[in-house]
C-alpha cells in the first residue's frame, strides 16, 4: 500500500501532469510546439541551477562526505554499458555501433529524471543529502566514452584513438555543453557557497518548479512523437527499456546503501542509475557513432525508460531505499 500511495503521490505532482499533458498534444497532433531556442534556453537553466545547487550543498557537505559516493557513482556509471552491451548484441542482435550507442545512452544519467526524484522527495518530506546533483555530474561522462569504444569495436581490437568519431566523443563527453553546465556550475557553486546562493536564489530557487514544469510539457511532446518508433525499436527494447532501469536502479540503491547514504540519498543515486540520457548521450553518439540507428536509442530512452522511471521508477527506488534501511 505504501507503494501505491507513493505512485499516487509522484503521478499527481504538477511535473508529471505537465508531462502527461505533452504526450497528449502530440498524440492528438495538437499544433502545440516549443521554438527550438525556448527548448534550449530551458535546458541550460535548469542544468546551471542544478550543478550550482550541487556546488553549493558540496561546500557545506565538505569534500570529506562526498568523494566516496562520488566515486562510487563514477564507477557505476562507467560500468553498467559494459553490461548492457552484451545483452545488447546477443539478446537484442542489435549491431556492434547500435548496441554502443544504446548501451551509452543507458549508462549515462537524466538530469530530468533526477530533479523529478528529488521533487517526489520533498512531497513526502524525505529528506537527502542536497549534494546529490554531484552524482548527477560525474556519471554523464564515463558512460559516453566507454559506450563508444564499445560502439567502435573494442572488444575486436578495432579501436584507434586517432579515429575522428572517438576523438569527438571524448570531446563532447568532457566539453558537452550538459557536462560543461553541470560540472562548471557545480565548481562555481562549490566555490562561492551559501553567500553566493543568496545572490542568485532568486532566480535559481524560485522559478525552478515554473521553469521544470514547462521543460517536461516539451519532453511529454518529444516522447509522445516517439511512440510511433515503438514499432520499428521492437518488442526486446521495450522489455529492455523497462527491465534495465528496474536491475541498474535496484544496484543504484545497494551502492547507495553501501556508501553510506540516507534513504533518499541511496533514493536518488538509484534513479540515477536507472535513467538513460537524451541531451548529453545522443550529441556524442551521433558524431562518434554515425552509422547507429538513432531510433533505436532515443526511443527506448525518452518512449520508454523516461515515462517509466518518473511516474513508477522513482517511487518503487524509494520504496526499496526505505525497506533497506529500515
Amino acid at each position: 500500500m505504501d507503494l501505491l500511495t507513493a505512485i499516487q503521490s509522484n503521478l499527481l505532482s504538477p511535473a508529471i501532469l505537465f508531462f502527461v499533458l505533452g504526450v497528449f498534444a502530440a498524440v492528438s497532433k495538437s499544433d502545440l510546439k516549443f521554438p527550438e531556442a525556448l527548448y534550449s534556453t530551458l535546458t541550460i537553466y535548469l542544468l546551471t541551477a542544478i550543478g550550482f545547487k550541487g556546488g553549493v550543498a558540496v561546500h557545506q557537505a565538505g569534500i570529506s562526505a562526498v568523494w566516496l559516493p562520488a566515486l562510487a557513482a563514477m564507477l557505476l556509471g562507467a560500468l553498467i554499458p559494459l553490461w548492457t552491451y552484451p545483452v545488447l548484441r546477443k539478446a537484442g542482435k542489435f549491431s556492434v555501433a547500435d548496441a554502443g550507442a544504446i548501451a551509452a545512452h543507458y549508462g549515462s544519467v537524466s538530469a530530468v529524471t533526477y530533479i523529478a526524484a528529488t521533487n517526489f522527495l520533498k512531497s513526502i518530506h524525505q529528506p537527502y543529502e542536497s549534494y546529490a546533483s554531484a552524482f548527477l555530474a560525474v556519471m554523464e561522462s564515463p558512460a559516453i566514452i566507454v559506450g563508444v569504444m564499445l560502439g567502435k569495436g573494442a572488444l575486436g581490437g578495432k579501436l584507434s584513438l586517432g579515429d575522428a568519431g572517438l576523438r569527438h566523443a571524448l570531446r563532447d563527453a568532457v566539453l558537452g555543453k550538459g557536462v560543461l553546465l553541470l560540472v562548471g556550475s557545480l565548481i562555481i557553486g562549490a566555490l562561492s557557497g551559501p553567500a553566493g546562493m543568496t545572490m542568485v536564489e532568486g532566480f535559481f530557487v524560485t522559478p525552478f518548479q515554473g521553469v521544470l514544469a514547462l521543460f517536461l510539457l516539451e519532453m511529454g511532446m518529444v516522447a509522445g512523437r516517439r511512440l510511433a518508433d515503438l514499432k520499428k525499436a521492437g518488442l526486446f527494447l521495450v522489455l529492455f527499456g523497462i527491465t534495465a532501469p528496474l536491475l541498474h536502479g535496484t544496484i543504484g540503491v545497494l551502492l547507495g546503501t553501501w556508501v553510506g547514504l540516507s534513504t533518499g540519498g541511496c533514493t536518488l543515486l538509484g534513479v540515477l542509475a536507472a535513467s538513460a540520457s537524451y541531451i548529453a548521450a545522443p550529441a556524442a553518439v551521433r558524431l562518434s557513432l554515425p552509422e547507429a540507428n538513432p531510433t533505436y536509442s532515443l526511443t527506448g530512452a525518452l518512449a520508454i525508460t523516461f515515462p517509466f522511471n518518473i511516474t513508477f521508477g522513482v517511487p518503487l527506488f524509494f520504496e526499496i531505499s526505505k525497506h533497506l534501511h529500515s
